[in-house]
């Protein structure tokens, strides 16, 4: 008997590239059709080559087909600036695949970045999104994450062009401390 939902969270290959850009191009679609201050640029090939080559780039797998994508960073100075000097781990750009959506993959992310960041001796798993997107905000605070606030970045030179000139939401989970 086949298994069924079979799921697995593992680093994304170069196989892999075209359909990270596929969900990357369908998360901007829908950030359009939701009228979100912030749409998602068209990113670099390589910088997603170079997150794949450098194992920071990571997929969960839902029976053999991709469900979500995203990238993870120990360092983001530019977005964290002072704060960057803490042991962290960085999510950026969770994209889910249409048909997976309603899932609360960013649980699952979650769960899995506790665990992920533990393991690497990181103190704090973090993450951040644009502009005061109020449901996203609160979706974030649901999976365990403390909202940190809203803030003006210093300096957005070499960031993809959607973090120049809206302000930064800032999100935490400090391990071994319960927020939710």
């Amino acid at each position: 008997m086949a298994s069924r939902n079979k799921m697995k969270i593992e680093n994304s290959v170069a196989a892999d590239i075209p359909e990270i850009f596929r969900l990357y191009s369908l998360a901007s679609a829908y950030q359009r059709s939701k009228h979100t201050v912030v749409v998602w640029p068209d990113f670099e090939r390589a910088l997603v080559e170079q997150e794949i080559y450098e194992n920071r780039q990571w997929k969960l797998v839902i029976d053999g087909e991709v469900a979500c994508v995203w990238a993870t960073t120990f360092s983001d100075e530019q977005i964290w600036e002072e704060r960057n000097k803490d042991a962290a781990v960085y999510i950026h750009r969770i994209a889910t695949n249409p048909d997976f959506r309603g899932k609360d993959f960013v649980s699952i992310i979650t769960n899995w970045a506790r665990v992920y960041a533990k393991s690497n001796n990181k103190d704090f798993v973090r993450l951040d999104t644009l502009g005061n997107n109020l449901r996203l905000i609160a979706y974030y605070q649901n999976a365990g994450f403390h909202f940190l606030g809203m803030f003006d970045l210093k300096d957005t030179s070499g960031l993809p062009e959607h973090y120049h000139n809206v302000p930064a939401c800032l999100f935490e989970i400090r391990l071994g401390v319960w927020q939710k």
